[in-house]
């Protein structure tokens, strides 16, 4: 099939390499000039693991494409996808100037049937508005074009896209045309051979998923943070907490480990943007305000640990900090608990060594120019001249260390845990003042 994709940021680059991967004919279009050069190039604008390769692989195949032009690119496709960005407005809506802009391009340069595909994460309603943007567009040069406009929210973890696009665990289409639905089925089946995985809805319905989808673990994160700051005044330890409610099927493991807050592209916004659909249409979720509350505050719990132990004024302090992007197996800042923690340190007249295997780079950006932040190119490089180590992210390679030499080269042995990624007992044994999240 002949697939467009709008946009080449995490959901786009993914999923036109995964659609290419199955023998699709695939071009993905950009307005960023930049970012369509470094792909021609060979780069990556992006880190996710196994993406480079399978791009590289397709575009050798010829199977795979990159192009600002926008005529060409609708031209090319019957199924296009719209996944470009929709950062928060001011008030914690969706921003849709950019889904609804695509559009509206579509409709100036298609010349016939097109299935327009809303893969970005957008509220309840926006399908109605892309097909608005696209008719407005048609009159403009008084055409009638036939089309269908579907939602098919994307699913993938950060860290994981690859996979996930690959072997998805459901595939959510909201179509409301048997013509559409054919098309869609078509263009996963490669996907779902073992066993069917497409759910058919309406567009609303399959809109509203997505968001919950994303607000129901983030309400679960929320929940076991208010837990773990609970268990420390308890005197119980929320890892045996954890495990105790864990083993519960009903309940299950997943998504409940403690931390120092969630971040990243889409639990924020999401839970933000629903919250405003919400009141938009006259209702308040109580639910998720306490969660968006509780994250807010999570974010503090990290830096006040560090405050109690050194006082509120850090000047010649210096710490070490392992983990920069919000999460593993990505270079993705965005709302991370990391940049709290800085932006508090460096408030206070301290100085940070900074380590992450791949947000380097993006730290670099965030932080321009500022001198107080010193790169470092291993996990034991951070811990020289620094009176404390701080652990944001709970990458592999920070999950079993030397905590010998970590005793030996910090100037206090004190680490403080925002992943819980150590046994308190070891720890401790070693010689090391250890502050975790709601361990005993």
């Amino acid at each position: 099939m002949k697939i467009t994709v709008i946009g080449t940021g995490y959901v786009g680059l993914v999923g036109g390499a995964c659609l290419a991967e199955v023998g699709n004919d695939v071009i993905c279009l950009d307005v960023s000039a930049e970012k369509i050069r470094i792909l021609n190039d060979g780069g990556m604008p992006i880190h996710e693991p196994g993406l480079a390769a399978m791009v590289a692989k397709n575009r050798a195949a010829g199977r795979l494409h990159f192009t600002t032009d926008i005529a060409v690119a609708v031209a090319h496709g019957s199924i296009l996808f719209i996944a470009v960005g929709t950062p928060p407005d001011e008030d914690g809506s969706a921003d849709l100037q950019y889904v609804l802009a695509a559009a509206h391009s579509i409709g100036l340069h298609m010349t016939g049937y097109k299935v327009v595909v809303d893969k970005s994460t957008v509220p309840v309603g926006t399908a109605d508005k892309v097909c608005a943007a696209i008719a407005e567009a048609l009159s403009e040069r008084a055409m009638e074009i036939d089309y269908s406009v579907v939602s098919n929210p994307e699913f993938l973890k950060e860290g994981a896209a690859v996979e996930d696009f690959m072997k998805p665990d459901r595939i959510v289409v909201g179509a409301n045309d048997s013509r559409a639905i054919e098309m869609m089925r078509q263009l996963y089946a490669p996907f779902q051979r073992n066993h069917e995985r497409l759910i058919i809805m309406d567009v609303r319905s399959a809109e509203l998923t997505k968001y919950a989808a994303n607000a129901m673990l983030a309400t679960r994160i929320s929940f076991m943070n208010e837990l773990a700051n609970l268990s420390e005044k308890l005197g119980a330890d929320i890892e045996l907490v954890r495990s105790g409610i864990g083993a519960d099927p009903r309940i299950g493991y997943h998504f409940l480990y403690s931390g120092c807050g969630y971040g990243g592209s889409c639990f924020p916004k999401d839970v933000q943007a629903l919250i405003r659909t919400a009141n938009e249409a006259g209702q308040h979720l109580n639910i998720l305000t306490a969660v968006e509350a509780t994250n807010q505050e999570q974010k503090q719990v990290l830096p006040a640990k560090i405050f109690k132990r050194f006082g509120e004024d850090l000047s010649g302090r210096r710490f070490a900090l392992w983990g920069l992007a919000f999460k593993p197996n990505t270079d993705d800042m965005r709302e991370a608990p990391s940049r709290i923690l800085i932006d508090q340190l460096l408030e206070r007249g301290a100085t940070i060594n900074a380590y992450d295997p791949v947000a380097m780079s993006e730290a670099q950006r965030v932080y321009h120019g500022e001198m107080r932040i010193r790169y470092v190119t291993n996990p034991m490089a951070a811990l020289e001249d620094a009176d404390a180590l701080a652990i944001v992210t709970e990458w592999q390679e920070f999950r079993s260390p030397d905590f010998a030499t970590i005793k030996a080269t910090l100037k206090q042995p004190v680490i403080f845990d925002g992943r819980n990624l150590y046994d308190p007992a070891q720890v401790r044994a070693a010689g090391i003042e250890y502050h975790a999240i709601g361990r005993k």
